[in-house]
């Protein structure tokens, strides 16, 4: 038999984690098995188990295509901006969210929505899942720290006044946390006016206090 070109590989273990997130946000992580995958994504039952060691380990892949979606805009800002201010880097993932699909890992082109509905369903998970845990909170931590140095370079600028950079970081990755719940939860769709929302609130807070000093 010939062997499998890593190309085709990775074209089939795309179609698989794409049938998975087809599946998990239907009917969630613990009620989809891995024949049930192997049935959305037209494969022998057996055939996942050839790319992936685990059902976890697929969940692995789609909870990094979600958390690169949120997080990494606003990352890029952070990095890559002089002096953002609070409003700048909110939006930067807000606006990401807006679209309808996002290109994943594989270069595959995926609906926002079916991610964010993975992504939710993904906090439960980390509080059994030790892989998953660990792959998070240093996706986190390394986002954290982004985010509050930016946050001292604005300070040092004079265009960030009012928040100390750590606690700052943690509010606004906790604001983009709270949207999503609302979003998949609760049907907040509006992003382009919640993100207008939160950039008036944080700027004219930003805007407030310099006049104040």
């Amino acid at each position: 038999m010939p062997r499998i070109t890593p190309e085709r590989r990775e074209a089939k273990r795309a179609e698989i984690v794409a049938a998975a997130r087809r599946c998990f946000a239907r009917g969630g992580f613990h009620q989809t098995s891995m024949p049930d995958i192997a049935a959305a994504a037209g494969v022998s039952a057996g055939a996942p188990y050839r790319y992936f060691a685990s059902k976890e380990e697929i969940i692995l892949a789609i909870a990094a295509d979600a958390f690169r979606l949120i997080f990494e805009p606003m990352e890029q800002v952070a990095v890559a901006a002089d002096a953002p201010s609070l409003g700048d880097l909110a939006a930067a993932s807000l606006q990401a969210l807006a679209a309808e699909t996002v290109t994943d890992a594989a270069g595959q082109v995926v609906p926002v929505e079916e991610l964010l509905q993975c992504v939710v369903q993904t906090w439960s998970e980390l509080l059994r899942n030790d892989g998953l845990h660990a792959r998070a909170l240093e996706g986190f931590e390394r986002v954290r720290r982004s985010i509050a140095d930016a946050l001292r370079r604005g300070q040092a600028a004079g265009a960030v006044q009012t928040v100390d950079p750590e606690s700052g970081a943690r509010v606004l990755i906790g604001l983009l946390h709270g949207f999503l719940l609302q979003r998949v939860a609760f049907g907040l769709t509006d992003t382009a006016g919640f993100n207008d929302a939160v950039r008036g609130l944080l700027d004219g807070a930003e805007r407030s206090d310099n006049t104040a000093r």
